[in-house]
């Protein structure tokens, strides 16, 4: 149900249930769980590239599976902690830049899940909705923390309450999207971005996140004071100091990720 590729330092993880919409039960999330913790202590890995086969990205959980649960009393059956806030805590919070390819549909986890990257480039079939209160529940998988963070929280509350589908366009206007690309084209321009980080300074990426993340929840004093720390843990790694002769000597820099 979840395939893993390693190609050009870059880890493709691809959710692979077209038959049902990649909509994930809890043997998919287990593997994806799998997948992108191997994906992070890779060190061949610089760059992590999600996406999902057929036409959708993901449909978010298995109603199906889901609804067994409610029917035996187990309700959600702690799949939210035991399996969401786990994949979205890694794919946040990784030393490797994540970049979602969203084929087609992504719904309620599914979309939570393509927001949660760094970069998300859709093809123009690509199709979003926070179907969470269609079926009577509130937001996981972070949608509450990042969804406001990309279209601002009047916007958000909007997708949350309302669930309305917001297509490739609009999303790119919205800002949910980086990129929006014929259907035909994704792929190759996905992985032409992930190959890109992945040749990029990987340690230089993994502070940025880092400070991204801290800014989001405090001061400017506090946000000033981790950039110095984060500044100077940058200036050690060989890439800086290569980088810096590389620009000194007007030529392009090659980054080894150290």
């Amino acid at each position: 149900m979840i395939s893993y590729e390693v190609s050009e330092q870059v880890a493709t993880v691809t959710l692979d249930r077209p038959d049902a919409m990649n909509s994930l039960t809890v043997e998919m999330k287990t593997a994806l769980l799998e997948a992108l913790t191997n994906a992070a202590s890779d060190a061949g890995v610089r760059a992590v590239l999600l996406t999902g086969s057929g036409r959708a990205f993901c449909a978010g959980q298995d109603l199906q599976e889901h609804a067994a649960n409610l029917e035996a009393g187990r309700g959600l059956a702690g799949t939210v902690r035991l399996h969401y806030n786990p994949v979205v805590e890694l794919l946040t919070t990784m030393d490797k830049p994540v970049v979602a390819a969203v084929n087609g549909v992504a719904a309620g986890a599914g979309a939570s899940l393509a927001f949660a990257c760094d970069l998300r480039v859709a093809s123009d079939r690509a199709k979003f909705a926070m179907a969470f209160a269609g079926i009577g529940l509130a937001p996981d998988s972070g949608a509450s923390w990042t969804l406001q963070r990309l279209v601002g929280p009047g916007r958000a509350a909007e997708m949350l309450l309302l669930g309305e589908v917001v297509d490739a366009a609009r999303a790119l206007e919205l800002g949910l999207v980086n990129r929006v690309v014929p259907g035909d084209e994704l792929g190759k321009a996905a992985r032409e971005l992930a190959v890109r980080l992945a040749q990029g300074p990987t340690a230089a990426f993994a502070a940025t996140r880092r400070a991204l993340r801290h800014a989001a929840t405090h001061s400017l004093s506090e946000s000033l004071e981790l950039e110095a720390v984060l500044q100077d843990e940058c200036a050690a790694t060989e890439d800086h100091l290569a980088a810096t002769r590389a620009f000194l000597a007007k030529q392009q820099p090659t980054f080894q990720g150290r």
